[in-house]
């Protein structure tokens, strides 16, 4: 369908083409010097000590959770009011996710005081989810950690560029994910990148993402090695050096688009506040934004699939962030999961209605999505 406005869209320009067209004539297309320079540049930029690119977000996630050591009979603490990778990078390596509540219908991040009540002897990490690029409350979250030994893992998707109390959400975990998918912040078409500042983690995640192998191709090619050994289970979680030439140039956008974001979101938030059936989450949100998505929340006498198909005809792509893992047929059939187990997420899950954001919009297209809404509700 051609919309209107569409939820999402990716600034691209010759410049990532470009970039693409110089890998293609360099003949060098997997992890190379460019994939490098991609790490190189992604770590400076959140100040942190190590990033590694790999394949996709959900790589990442299983790299992170495969070098905290995580396997069968640990528990893991996690969103249900997230994209189903974050849990199922848990369930690869055996593991068993447990999921806490939102905070409120203002913040729907992790709930610290619901993380309390989920931890068991048998838990070993929390994985949080900074939804729609808003902080999650790090320093309780992190202070829960330390006190009971848990490890800390930042599904950072949403939130290249936010920050929190003055540190880059990515740095403040012990091992942080970040993905390339095309509706992201950063967009190489697929693609992620694993953060840490811990030595021994990073050792692993270089050897997990490549078969567990001591040496690569590049370092071969390059003289530095002639051969290899295995030294552990690894997996083809390479990334290939046209997304990372493509990810360089967004990686320099980031700023640039992310400011955008939020100047749409302010007029997003300013046009509402007529509109009673209409509720914005993160108003007065603490920390710094990347603003991946502008979620709202409807009341709950609103037909949400009625009001998306108006907006629908009217040429305006909408979404919801997102259905409950919980509630999931897989998640019922194997855990027994069910409705009423988190009553604020599953409320959201019913009620949530993603609008579009974008760097490509205007204010003009922010005024036209919000007019439609107010017509549609009628």
């Amino acid at each position: 369908m051609n919309w209107k406005i569409s939820l999402s869209d990716i600034d691209l320009t010759n410049d990532e083409i470009d970039a693409a067209n110089n890998v293609l004539k360099s003949k060098w297309l997997t992890m190379g010097a460019v994939t490098q320079q991609f790490e190189q540049e992604f770590a400076q930029r959140l100040d942190a000590k190590y990033a590694f690119a790999v394949s996709n977000g959900t790589a990442a996630l299983h790299i992170a959770c495969c070098v905290l050591g995580l396997g069968d009979g640990d528990e893991v603490i996690v969103p249900s009011l997230t994209f189903v990778a974050t849990s199922n990078s848990v369930l690869y390596t055996g593991a068993t996710p447990i999921f806490a509540d939102i905070t409120s219908f203002d913040s729907f991040n992790i709930s610290p005081d619901s993380i309390l009540e989920h931890i068991t002897p048998r838990t070993k990490a929390i994985i949080v989810v900074h939804y729609g690029g808003y902080p999650c409350d790090m320093s309780r979250i992190m202070q829960i950690a330390k006190e009971r030994g848990l490890y800390v893992i930042e599904d950072a998707a949403h939130a290249p560029g936010a920050e929190y109390e003055g540190k880059k959400c990515g740095t403040i975990g012990d091992v942080s994910c970040f993905s390339f998918f095309s509706n992201k912040n950063i967009a190489c078409g697929e693609g992620g990148m694993v953060v840490t500042n811990n030595d021994s983690f990073a050792e692993m995640i270089k050897k997990i993402r490549s078969h567990g192998m001591t040496s690569m191709s590049w370092e071969r090619h390059k003289g530095h090695a002639y051969s290899y050994d295995v030294v552990e289970l690894g997996y083809n979680y390479r990334i290939d050096e046209i997304r990372s030439s493509i990810g360089i140039v967004q990686l320099g956008k980031l700023d640039r688009n992310n400011q955008k974001r939020n100047r749409l979101t302010e007029k997003y938030i300013d046009c509402l506040k007529s509109i009673e059936e209409v509720k914005v989450p993160f108003v007065n949100h603490d920390g710094k934004s990347s603003y991946h998505i502008f979620p709202t929340l409807l009341s709950s006498n609103v037909n949400r699939t009625e009001i998306m198909e108006k907006m629908k005809s009217a040429g305006i792509q909408t979404s919801i962030h997102y259905p409950p893992i919980h509630l999931f047929t897989y998640y019922r059939n194997c855990f027994g999961f069910k409705e009423n187990m988190l009553p604020n997420t599953e409320y959201v899950g019913q009620l949530e209605l993603t609008l579009p954001l974008h760097p490509l919009m205007e204010e003009a297209d922010v005024e036209y999505v919000v007019k439609t809404l107010k017509e549609s509700l009628l």
